[in-house]
């Protein structure tokens, strides 16, 4: 294998652990809703994981969490350079939006960057577009991002052997999907990997 390719994989392994770590931060002393189809919800009632932000949106606008007040949010949480992880998820949101049609119309998909500094007002814009036409993406400073990242408990790092300076670099993080309701708070997390049709119809179920 070349340095990329053992980078990726190496990545990879380091994903899977970065999951178990976002589990046992956020799942302890809490209450697992029902089984769904798919395996799909980890947890809901999750009170100590979300809160304000204030970023900017893929047009260029500021944008808080209040913006977001009598519609529920669907956030992921990742990167515009991932290679494979980031889009297949986004595909999964972009999917289940479809399935659910109407009953989703209250659902915002929204795609926060962990890599601001690549990760601009413009290549988020594209990006978003490319998956579905109400999805949202943010970014923001570098202080901003932490911020929001800190609020919930989403660990992102660049890739071990990433050079200094280098614009060309992996950046592993958490990856789940977080439900927030309409008042602001996050009701339930969905694990990496969920299939559409699961997440369809436990987001239908959530957000009644």
């Amino acid at each position: 294998m070349n340095r990329r390719q053992i980078i990726i994989f190496t990545s990879g392994i380091v994903a899977c652990v970065i999951v178990a770590w976002a589990l046992v931060a956020v799942v302890k002393d809490r209450r697992p809703t029902r089984a769904s189809p798919g395996g799909a919800v980890l947890i809901t009632a999750a009170a100590d994981i979300g809160g304000p932000f204030n970023l900017i949106d893929h047009t260029g606008k500021p944008v808080t969490d209040t913006d977001f007040r009598g519609r529920s949010m669907l956030i992921y949480f990742g990167y515009t350079f991932c290679p494979d992880v980031c889009p297949t998820e986004l595909q999964t949101v972009a999917r289940a939006m479809e399935l659910l049609g109407d009953k989703g119309k209250n659902v915002v998909p929204v795609f926060i960057t962990v890599d601001p500094a690549r990760d601009t007002v413009a290549v988020m814009r594209d990006y978003v577009a490319a998956f579905h036409p109400r999805m949202v993406g943010l970014t923001g400073s570098a202080e901003q991002v932490k911020a929001v990242a800190k609020e919930y408990k989403v660990y992102s790092r660049k890739a071990p052997g990433t050079s200094e300076g280098t614009k060309d670099y992996l950046v592993d993080h958490t990856s789940l999907l977080y439900l927030v309701s309409a008042d602001g708070k996050v009701k339930a997390l969905f694990k990496g990997g969920t299939q559409p049709e699961a997440l369809a119809k436990e987001l239908e179920r959530l957000t009644r």
